[in-house]
């Protein structure tokens, strides 16, 4: 399958990266086999293979070559590369795609390059940094585009400008978020924002078992505790393994939250709303229809910016419905599984309707409003099984 291919599968997918070292920090994984990664990696479901090859990374071309005879999976050969030749000698070692750094080639040459990856039968990822960077791969027609949260100048990391981009990016391109992935939750904030797939390295690199930690990221579904009122319960949910926490503003609700209540960057906040929502300060809102007599109607959107990225399937307001979980199963798209979901029945539901995320809250408490730990545990456990 071509790289290119492989990124443009239905989902998040993932680009593992063999990286023993990085500049900005040392020393990563010294020992790292690149043929026993590669072949690990592609097991853990990773779309393509990304191989350093540059010796300030600690790489070599021939790391290149063994992860070829370890795995069939796509292989970036990643380097700095500025000639034909750079390419042509990646391509013989077994890459399928190559990196273009846009950083270090002025338009023409860069051009040249992609076009010169296409006549050998080899893709390209090309990468860019900045809104300049990114209106410069756009215009020299690169399918495929690389957004790097990590400016290789100072190699600080910025994912809130990495996300502006990936939403900038036109959507007939294949987008992929670069850098500063270390949690499930900030792929998806890639995926929302309009990824493709994320490249992922240093934080597989620092993990005792770096194929577990691939699994970790992209599997799905993700799982949010909602209704969350106090700050030792959000730190809770975060800390149970959460991937988003939800805060309610609705009148009528006994889980009315106060405000959208401090959280890490390892996690997504949501706001949540009936009718029209309103400005908190939340990463993402959701959005319940309006219906007369109860405090919320059914169904509801999950938006980033104003914009669609998911439906939210849930259960009437202290209503029942037998065909709930059939009714959610047969939800085209990305789909927010909702309605009484607790650490008893969690695992049924996901294996009835597949959801990208599923979300409690009412099941989770000691007191409305209130949660018990215990059973947040236990919920995010069972979700994640």
């Amino acid at each position: 399958m071509r790289f290119a291919d492989a990124l443009s599968g239905p989902g998040l997918g993932a680009i593992a990266e063999v990286k023993r070292r990085s500049p900005s920090v040392g020393d990563l994984r010294p020992d790292a086999d690149p043929a026993r990664l590669a072949a690990a990696f592609a097991d853990a479901g990773a779309s393509a293979v990304s191989v350093l090859v540059d010796e300030r990374f600690g790489g070599t071309v021939d790391d290149l070559r063994t992860a070829r005879a370890a795995t069939s999976v796509p292989l970036l050969g990643k380097g700095f590369f500025s000639t034909e030749e750079d390419l042509r000698r990646l391509r013989d070692a077994g890459a399928d795609a190559v990196l273009l750094l846009l950083r270090d080639l002025d338009d023409a040459t860069a051009a040249r390059l992609l076009a010169y990856t296409q006549e050998i039968g080899v893709d390209a990822l090309v990468e860019a940094h900045d809104a300049v960077e990114l209106r410069r791969a756009v215009e020299i027609g690169a399918p495929v585009i690389g957004i790097n949260a990590r400016d290789l100048s100072t190699f600080d990391i910025d994912r809130d400008e990495q996300l502006r981009l990936v939403a900038r990016a036109p959507a007939d391109r294949i987008v992929v978020a670069e850098s500063g992935v270390h949690t499930r939750a900030q792929g998806a904030a890639a995926e929302l924002a309009g990824a493709d797939a994320i490249l992922v390295g240093s934080s597989l690199m620092r993990a005792a078992d770096p194929a577990a930690k691939l699994r970790e990221l992209v599997s799905r579904p993700l799982v949010k505790v909602c209704g969350l009122t106090r700050q030792e319960d959000v730190d809770q949910a975060v800390e149970a393994g959460a991937d988003l926490v939800g805060f309610i503003f609705v009148e009528g609700s006994p889980r009315r939250a106060p405000a959208v209540l401090p959280v890490s960057d390892s996690v997504l906040s949501v706001a949540v709303f009936v009718g029209e929502p309103e400005e908190r300060g939340a990463d993402l809102v959701q959005v319940y229809e309006h219906e007369e007599g109860v405090v919320r109607g059914r169904d509801a959107v999950l938006l980033r910016d104003g914009e669609q990225v998911a439906r939210v399937a849930d259960l009437p307001w202290e209503g029942e419905d037998p065909e709930h979980l059939r009714r959610a199963a047969a939800v085209n798209g990305r789909l927010v599984l909702a309605g009484r979901l607790g650490p008893d029945n969690v695992r049924a539901a996901i294996r009835a309707v597949h959801p990208w995320a599923v979300d409690a809250a009412s099941q989770l408490e000691a007191a409305p409003g209130i949660k018990d730990h215990a059973k947040v545990r236990a919920f995010v456990e069972a979700a994640h099984a």
